[in-house]
């Protein structure tokens, strides 16, 4: 999408659609007000009528009449009172906008940034973000008929800003913004494509894509390399399947050439069927989702290779299918993983931490100075926080810390669960040295507890994305399905790092 950031008067802007985000009260901001004299008092007449949009999401739109305005429609969106915003709240603005802009059929939506508390540069990167995921959807695999109008494109997008904004931080927040959504939608994308697209090998393309594009390094290891690394865990899981796994590595190097770098691990599942513990057949057709954290992770490392970010950050993909076959791992089987631990396999369904358990340990190669992984991981962290938030568990309180904020100034909220000690039993093996799930009770803390087995000293952050990685779409900003989470996340984390 192409972003232009302009300063003007709202009511001399040609533009099929004008979004304005009013807060309570509606024309108190000077630009807003001189649009209403425009419009001949138009705004006012709303308000005394009590339409004005009061609440968050609430809208109204508005048709200039006789030259009055530019502007073809005049959308106003509520944000609630002034007191109360948040980056959330113009983010989801920005994605009422879009979604108003598609029913019109308009390329080109111009939308006004108001004057707020909130930092200049992370408003109109928020406000940003919001068009550009609003614009998203997904009919690439569906048929159209003859007579059926083509779709149209939401191209372009001007932000408009009153006569005290900086607009050299408004361009920058806005740069930043349109970057990370896009990443975020290639991330949706890759989720919302079936299991018969979306193959480990087809991961593997679309990361050498991605390192062609920025100057990355690839590398890909196939099950000669894997066995050769000892990842008999990763290999276990893929047995039941004809297709072969992939290990994706994406090393981003725009830091000193010594400074260790950050990693972030994506679980990348790209259809689980369970294994022999098989899932239920209904909604069984959702889990070609089961790869979201690995999408994830190739999103972020397209955001960070255009943006150039001043780190050096590396990018892991564990990718198989967990299918049921005459090889697959059966429950009661032992497997050595890469670590040279033994894992006593009780649920075939608890796959996704094997996987993890031997990226997890090739990520310790590289020295991180700190490791993040994401994983739809648990059923267990939908009952414990349903859609809202994103479980995390860690063995390093600060950088716990530093995520829940991130995730905060992202819009992509987390919320932090117990690691105590005494979790840990419930992972013992009377065979083996651990066991790949610990039973119903606390799933989400116990699966988080096997990763940790694998992941050493270096400081790291779990994120159970099984409740935010795909969804009903909600927000304005999303549409059912993929969500793309928690690509943004991973980008701030990167970004706050970076400086």
């Amino acid at each position: 999408m192409n972003v232009t950031v302009l300063r003007g008067e709202l009511a001399s802007l040609e533009t099929p659609l004008l979004a304005v985000p009013v807060f309570e009260g509606g024309t108190a901001d000077p630009a807003v007000a001189a649009l209403d004299v425009a419009l001949g008092g138009m705004i006012t007449a709303v308000r005394e009528r009590g339409d004005l949009p009061r609440k968050e999401g609430d809208t109204v739109t508005l048709y200039p009449a006789g030259g009055a305005a530019a502007s073809t429609r005049v959308l106003l969106i509520g944000l609630g009172k002034p007191e109360g915003i948040t980056l959330e709240k113009l983010r989801r603005a920005g994605g009422t906008a879009a979604k108003q802009a598609a029913r019109a059929r308009s390329p080109l939506v111009t939308v006004f940034l108001p004057a707020s508390t909130l930092g200049t540069q992370a408003a109109a990167r928020a406000l940003t973000e919001g068009v550009v995921l609003g614009s998203y959807s997904f009919g690439e695999l569906k048929s159209r008929a003859d007579d059926a109008p083509a779709p149209v494109e939401l191209a372009d997008l001007e932000v408009v800003i009153g006569t005290g904004a900086d607009q050299g931080a408004v361009q920058e927040g806005a740069r930043l913004g349109a970057v990370i959504a896009t990443a975020e939608n290639f991330a949706r994308n890759l989720g919302n494509l079936p299991g018969n697209v979306v193959t480990p090998t087809r991961l593997a393309e679309v990361a050498g894509d991605i390192a062609g594009r920025f100057g990355m390094k690839l590398t890909v290891l196939g099950p000669r390399e894997m066995e050769a690394e000892g990842m008999g865990a990763l290999l276990a899981v893929a047995r039941g399947s004809d297709e072969e796994p992939r290990l994706i590595v994406l090393e981003h190097r725009g830091g000193a050439k010594d400074a260790r770098p950050l990693v972030i691990v994506g679980k990348g599942l790209t259809f689980d069927a369970g294994g022999i513990s098989i899932k239920p057949a209904q909604g069984m057709e959702d889990m070609k989702f089961d790869m979201c954290g690995g999408a994830a992770v190739l999103g972020a490392m397209h955001a960070i290779g255009e943006l150039g970010v001043n780190a050096n950050v590396v990018g892991i993909v564990p990718s198989s299918e967990n299918l049921l076959g005459g090889r697959a791992m059966k429950p009661g089987d032992i497997f050595r993983a890469a670590s040279g631990k033994t894992i006593e396999v009780v649920n075939t369904d608890a796959e996704g931490r094997m996987i993890l358990a031997d990226a997890l340990h090739y990520a310790r190669r590289f020295e991180p100075v700190a490791m993040l992984d994401a994983a739809t991981l648990t059923g267990a962290a939908v009952i414990a926080l349903g859609h809202q938030a994103t479980g995390i568990m860690g063995n390093d309180e600060a950088l716990l810390e530093e995520v829940r904020a991130a995730g905060d100034r992202s819009g992509e909220r987390c919320w932090p669960l117990p690691m105590y000690d005494e979790y840990r039993d419930q992972i013992k093996s009377d065979y083996a040295d651990i066991k790949n799930s610990g039973g119903r009770p606390a799933g989400t803390i116990t699966a988080a507890w096997f990763l940790r087995e694998f992941v050493g000293d270096v400081p790291w952050v779990h994120l159970d994305v099984a409740g935010t990685a795909y969804g009903d779409g909600k927000a304005p900003y999303l549409t059912k399905g993929s969500t793309g989470a928690p690509t943004r996340l991973f980008v701030e984390w990167v970004l706050s790092r970076a400086g």
